[in-house]
């Protein structure tokens, strides 16, 4: 038999691991990985929604995948496109992109690694497990 204060002792050694895990601050790859899922998301929910204004249809397709090289050149389109400047989502939507791009760009330059660089990947995604999880 294992000693109650033992186990106690034990079970609050594991609380206090999972809690520690959970503070550990977000690294530049989960960061930038979050984000793109956020804005993808949010892109797909523009496009679906009923009450949508017409100049939504002709943005660029924002697929992003942070593993490939494209995605910059992706999100610069993105943000440069002149169109829909008066849909208050489409505003939001560029700017969590351009933010996006400088993180990628200047703070975690160094700890991102591109596994591809087909930009034709961005224009037709096969749905992935990375993008599902």
């Amino acid at each position: 038999k294992i000693p109650r204060t033992k186990m106690l002792l034990s079970l609050l050694a594991l609380l206090s691991a999972a809690l520690l895990v959970r503070a550990a601050p977000p690294t530049c790859y989960s960061r930038v990985l979050s984000l793109s899922k956020e804005i993808t998301e949010s892109y797909k929910e523009l496009q679906t929604s009923k009450a949508k204004d017409p100049c939504v249809e002709t943005l660029p397709r924002l697929y992003l995948d942070i593993h490939n090289y494209c995605v910059l050149t992706k999100l610069r389109d993105f943000v440069a496109y002149p169109r829909c400047e008066r849909v208050l989502e489409v505003s939001d939507l560029k700017e969590k992109a351009r933010s996006l791009y400088t993180i990628m760009i200047s703070y975690c330059r160094r700890d991102l690694a591109f596994l591809t660089d087909d930009c034709n990947a961005l224009e037709s995604p096969i749905q992935t497990s990375i993008e599902s999880s």
